[in-house]
């Protein structure tokens, strides 16, 4: 007989799901077999809610932020992807290996990223792999607490970089991998500045296009 788990915490969405069969809690295998209303994210076996519906503004923001890469990017090997869009991350010990569904235990839908490396992007339902580059935009309803699991989750899997947008203040804190695979302290941009990427040399862009509404 198959064991069922009902999950209602403050940080998880309540679910009824059969029981996990790994140790490590949920997994990518689990995750596709799921048919949930609400958005959700794997972080290290645990089913997380993700925010609502992104705002207006958010959504804006987001466009403004993908037409720049967009442009930038023409002709160039690497890829912009915006979401929906499954992240799988593997963990420092795996980053390079190939991980069956059933050993990736973190899921993740970043609002955009960069990809350069094309063998992340060979299977069709999501992304193999940390991005280069992770752009997440920050709603009223993100706490401190995931902000700051998104912090450490990218920083084990060796995003590069890694841009936190907080419309509210229009402010964009920008974290770059530095050669101790820690995320060196942020560079602020505030309204009024261009900002620049280490990854996407050469891209700048003005906070105030970024935020234009």
């Amino acid at each position: 007989m198959k064991n069922y788990l009902t999950i209602q915490k403050e940080d998880f969405t309540e679910v009824k799901v059969e029981e996990p069969q790994s140790p490590y809690g949920f997994t990518y295998a689990d995750y596709l077999t799921w048919n949930f209303k609400e958005r959700i994210e794997l972080i290290r076996g645990k089913i997380f809610k993700m925010s609502p519906a992104p705002s207006v503004p958010h959504q804006k923001i987001s466009i403004n932020i993908e037409n720049k890469f967009t442009i930038f990017l023409d002709g160039k090997p690497c890829n912009m992807l915006h979401a929906p869009v499954d992240v799988k991350l593997k963990g420092k010990p795996f980053r390079k290996k190939k991980l069956r569904d059933d050993e990736i235990t973190t899921v993740v839908q970043p609002d955009i990223i960069v990809v350069c490396d094309q063998e992340k992007l060979q299977d069709i339902r999501s992304v193999d792999g940390a991005p280069d580059l992770v752009v997440e935009i920050l709603s009223p309803g993100n706490t401190k607490t995931e902000t700051k699991y998104k912090l450490d989750l990218y920083e084990e899997n060796c995003v590069l970089e890694y841009w936190v947008v907080y419309p509210e203040y229009k402010q964009i804190h920008v974290f770059i991998l530095n050669k101790d695979e820690k995320y060196s302290k942020p560079v602020i941009y505030e309204s009024g500045e261009n900002i620049y990427s280490v990854i996407l040399k050469g891209l700048s862009i003005p906070t105030d296009e970024i935020f234009k509404l």
